[in-house]
């Protein structure tokens, strides 16, 4: 199983010229998996949190595509904030980690990129569910 230390911040490639940026996202290319799922979060009101569950399965790339927002990772273990607010970086969650997403700034858009389609059992939603799972399952 994963742990926080194999989530990370990845330098995603940023072509610059005067008509502005573009960064460009490959399946299997600068993404370590086929995206079979892309949604975006936006209008979160001020205060408000999102995620608070884990997946089996599932890893995520995440990018704030526009302004910023706070993911809080947690392995059962020990927990680790990540800051996103740079549209050529992306988060890379791997699968059995804990997220919340809080501090979400006026107007921010936090793109999500996921190796799977939504399926609703690959989701662990109950943070005490989670810390079992966790025990349960051997570290990678």
């Amino acid at each position: 199983m994963y742990n926080i230390s194999d989530c990370t911040i990845v330098d995603l490639s940023k072509v610059h010229n005067e008509a502005g940026n573009i960064t460009v996202l490959e399946n299997n290319i600068n993404i370590p998996f086929k995206i079979k799922r892309i949604y975006y979060l936006y209008d979160v009101p001020m205060g408000a949190d999102r995620g608070g569950h884990g997946h089996y399965e599932l890893q995520q790339y995440i990018v704030a595509a526009s302004g910023s927002f706070t993911f809080l990772l947690d392995d059962g273990v020990n927990k680790k904030s990540f800051f996103l607010n740079d549209p050529s970086k992306a988060l890379h969650i791997q699968p059995g980690i804990w997220r919340e997403i809080r501090d979400f700034s006026s107007g921010s858009i936090c793109l999500v990129l996921a190796s799977h389609e939504y399926k609703e059992s690959d989701y662990i939603r109950d943070y005490v569910e989670y810390l079992k799972y966790k025990d349960d399952t051997p570290i990678i």
